[in-house]
């Protein structure tokens, strides 16, 4: 079930790391990095004149569209924030035949209650109301589910809000601690001038930047034949 073998490569985790200093802290390393990941993005564009009831194809049509660039320049575009989405696999086997105490007693549920907790708001948990009322204490809390970094690779580190999160138990332990589950989880990215956000938007122009050279670079081998 794992990846850990003497010969296998040094696999990077995806994990899931609450943003910002407070107690408890919530971080889930992926047991299993997903095997597709599903983003998206929507893009609505209002042409000049939509405004008077003319259709795109009408307005594309008049003259003083024929250069497109002017036609850019009028038309409003309204970029929507990327969503992710993915399924998570969880599963106790190698714990429960490595004998690990924790995991025999209670399965892989410390994970699936972490992933619960980073949508609830902290407020609402009786451990922070607990610690909440210590002398002395620092704690933050808040009324809102934190903010979550989604970190998968080192060039993709992304503020995100979880926006849905769908949880199947498929086995369990005699004492009924689940063993197995799968998450669908659905993101939202935090998108703007933030430092994580800004990181990976400069990793992705990087990224860019390399295909632009490849590309020249086949265009170059093409002239050549």
């Amino acid at each position: 079930m794992t990846d850990s073998g003497p010969n296998r490569p040094k696999i990077l985790r995806g994990a899931f790391v609450e943003w910002g200093l407070s107690l408890p802290p919530q971080l889930v390393v992926f047991q299993f990095n997903p095997v597709q990941l599903t983003r998206s993005r929507t893009v609505t564009v209002h042409p000049p004149g939509a405004d008077r009831g003319l259709s795109a194809r009408e307005i594309h049509s008049q003259a003083e569209f024929a250069d497109l660039l002017e036609l850019n320049s009028q038309q409003f575009v309204d970029v929507g924030e990327e969503t992710i989405g993915f399924d998570l696999r969880l599963d106790a086997t190698d714990q429960l035949d490595d004998r690990d105490g924790l995991t025999e007693r209670f399965g892989i549920a410390p994970q699936l209650a972490t992933l619960e907790r980073m949508v609830l708001p902290k407020d609402d948990s009786p451990l922070a109301a607990l610690l909440g009322q210590v002398e002395g204490f620092s704690f933050t809390r808040g009324a809102n589910p934190p903010i979550v970094l989604f970190v998968f690779g080192r060039k993709r580190v992304l503020p995100v809000n979880i926006t849905s999160i769908t949880i199947t138990e498929t086995d369990f332990s005699a004492a009924l601690n689940p063993i197995r589950a799968s998450v669908t989880v659905a993101l939202s990215v935090i998108e703007g001038v933030n430092v994580p956000y800004r990181y990976t938007r400069a990793a992705a122009d990087v990224l860019s930047g390399l295909n632009l050279a490849r590309a020249a670079s086949l265009q170059h081998i093409a002239i050549q034949r």
